[in-house]
């Protein structure tokens, strides 16, 4: 290891210790100011990691984290990036905290979650072995551009690393069309089947064919532009799948149990998180761990098990109120949890919480492709919204059919928190990125939960 690379080694755990001490979490700095003494100190940092890469639009997260699990499982030495810093800075100070004071890796193995616009970036650096793309949807236009740069940035870091085993979803038109410009072996997971209701969306990312613009048809749709898509003038369709969920058993509000299908293998798994879009990340988590080498079947129990990540349907205990944190950033992950909230069978208070920091998107344009009609049709009672853009929110959840006099504006977290901390009924707290993170750390201190980047 070069002189450089010591001294990065040496600023990142200085300024990390720093960030400790004022309890600034200390994520990404350390990183960035590394990176700045030694600008390739994540490529020599991972070198003699096996390391699989997820990232995509919805779900990386989650994906991780259950990913985590089925090395865990296995007893695999493994770090991971769980904080969520996922730009090049953040998997940079994983990587020196996960390393000696002169670079020898700590652990064997490595689960990095990669933001889909730095992954042409980091990718070609850290070399993963196993590259998981969850799928593709319009997300804060004014940071990635649209829909196709992104596609177009996940495709070059792919390029970059050759020898990767690349698992696509097969059920997103946008996502499976990598396996035609790469070189590398894919694997392909999906849904048999519509599971979701499978109606079309009012607003699609990928109505039309990637290849020739013509309109997709569908044999069936599990949800946004998601499902077995085939586009009638060229002939392009839903690959086939090396894991596939072939049947819906049951779903509650806290898991979805199903069958699926992998190496010739069939069996039960209930995955320890409600809704479709966790079925995907299930299957897709599933596929990775099978091309890192694990057996079919301990693969597909990887998602019974797992801890959810933070603020992904991530459940507190405050003062007995039961609260649950979902985060959403794009019509098609919104639309989801919609989904979710209307399938309650019991009451509860839902917590819109709208923030426009650069983290979040400037651009908040996006809620009004979100079907808040919907949730306002099935929901009668109380709504509170908070964050920066608290007014912006109202204004559409009264423009969707919620009554003036239902909806309450609370400005303040703390005031926030103390008035859901009397409810008799669950809490549903549904936040942008950054009103997450905030309001996160003060019920996370109520709760005596650890910090999100502990």
């Amino acid at each position: 290891m070069n002189i450089r690379a010591f001294l990065g080694i040496l600023v990142c755990r200085a300024v990390k210790l720093a960030a400790k001490i004022l309890r600034r979490g200390g994520t990404a700095k350390p990183g960035e100011l590394a990176a700045k003494v030694c600008p390739d100190l994540a490529q020599i940092l991972a070198k003699d990691v096996r390391i699989i890469m997820v990232t995509g639009t919805n779900g990386k997260t989650t994906s991780s984290r259950i990913i985590e699990q089925g090395l865990l499982d296995s007893g695999a030495d493994y770090f991971a990036n769980r904080s969520g810093a996922n730009l090049l800075s953040g998997v940079t100070t994983t990587l020196v905290e996960n390393s000696t004071l002169f670079g020898k890796a700590k652990h064997q193995c490595a689960v990095i979650e990669c933001d889909e616009a730095a992954f042409r970036t980091v990718a070609p650096l850290v070399q993963p072995e196993v590259i998981l793309v969850t799928n593709l949807f319009r997300d804060q236009l004014d940071r990635y551009g649209e829909i196709t740069h992104t596609l177009s940035n996940i495709r070059q870091g792919i390029r970059g690393v050759p020898d990767a085993v690349v698992c696509l979803n097969a059920d997103c038109s946008l996502t499976a069309s990598l396996a035609g410009d790469i070189s590398n072996r894919c694997l392909f997971y999906g849904l048999g089947e519509a599971l979701g209701g499978g109606e079309p969306p009012a607003v699609s990312d990928a109505s039309h064919c990637i290849h020739c613009k013509a309109e997709y048809t569908y044999k069936y749709r599990t949800y946004g532009h998601l499902g077995h898509f085939v586009c009638p003038a060229c002939g392009y369709e839903r690959p086939g799948t090396d894991v596939t969920v072939t049947k819906l058993l049951s779903k509650d509000a806290d898991s979805s149990t199903v069958v699926m299908e992998a190496g010739g293998l069939s069996r039960t798994v209930r995955v320890n998180l409600p809704a479709v879009y966790n079925i995907y990340n299930a299957a897709g988590s599933s596929a990775a761990l099978m091309a890192f080498g694990m057996d079919p079947d301990r693969a597909m129990q990887c998602a019974e098990n797992f801890q959810c990540g933070f603020g992904r349907m991530e459940r507190f205990d405050l003062n007995g109120t039961v609260i649950r944190m979902i985060l959403v950033k794009n019509p098609a992950g919104c639309n989801q949890v919609i989904e979710y909230l209307n399938g309650l069978n019991e009451a509860y208070l839902p917590v819109f919480l709208l923030n426009d920091n650069a983290a979040d998107s400037r651009d908040i344009s996006w809620i009004w492709d979100a079907d808040y009609e919907k949730f306002a049709a099935a929901y009668q009672g109380e709504v509170v919204v908070s964050g920066i853009r608290a007014d912006d929110m109202a204004l559409r959840l009264k423009y969707a059919g919620i009554p003036a006099q239902k909806l309450t504006v609370e400005r303040d977290y703390d005031a926030l928190l103390d008035r859901v901390s009397h409810q008799d009924k669950p809490v549903f707290i549904i936040p942008t990125y950054t009103a997450m993170l905030d309001i996160r750390t003060r019920l996370a201190h109520r709760c005596g939960s650890a910090e999100f980047w502990e």
